[in-house]
């Protein structure tokens, strides 16, 4: 097995990772239920009485899920899930969009846009600058227009927009 194919996560891991992440899920929503009161009232049942047993069904699936991972463990050793190369792939389609939630965050919706549409279509892309220019110009352009204007749905702003008017 070459060096960019070795398996970093089997089946079984994430099985069993997806089983308990889903578990604190529905804990979570049995607990903020049980805030709300999850009982029957002299109208009827409480706000929190739907979302508890909702919660309590996923905890239910996800507790069988996590038995079931290691009833199949066995078999799953042969399995892979990711491997280094998949997963490289991953974070070259997820790390851009790490970087405009925080560029949306610190520098403005339409900044962020801007930024992540030139560096996803240069250098992921391979399109030429005047192009992708042209493109992630257009595009938060449209995005502006449609939003601000038309819906009147105001979007993050960061420092640049008030400077252009935009705000």
């Amino acid at each position: 097995m070459e060096a960019s194919s070795r398996v970093i996560v089997s089946r079984f891991t994430m099985e069993a990772a997806t089983a308990l992440i889903t578990g604190l899920v529905g804990g979570i929503v049995c607990y903020g239920s049980m805030e709300l009161g999850i009982g029957w009232g002299d109208a009827g049942p409480q706000p929190g009485y739907f979302p508890f047993y909702i919660g309590l069904i996923i905890i239910i699936a996800s507790a069988i899920n996590l038995v079931m991972a290691f009833v199949h463990r066995s078999g799953y050793r042969a399995e892979e899930f990711l491997t280094a190369e998949q997963g490289m792939r991953v974070v070259a389609f997820c790390g851009p969009m790490l970087f405009f939630l925080l560029a949306a965050t610190y520098v403005g919706m339409y900044l962020g846009m801007f930024l992540y549409l030139m560096g996803v279509m240069v250098f992921q892309g391979n399109y030429r600058v005047p192009k992708a220019l042209l493109i992630a110009v257009i595009t938060v352009v449209i995005n502006y227009v449609l939003f601000e204007v038309w819906f009147q749905v105001p979007l993050l702003k960061g420092p640049l927009e008030p400077l252009l008017g935009i705000h």
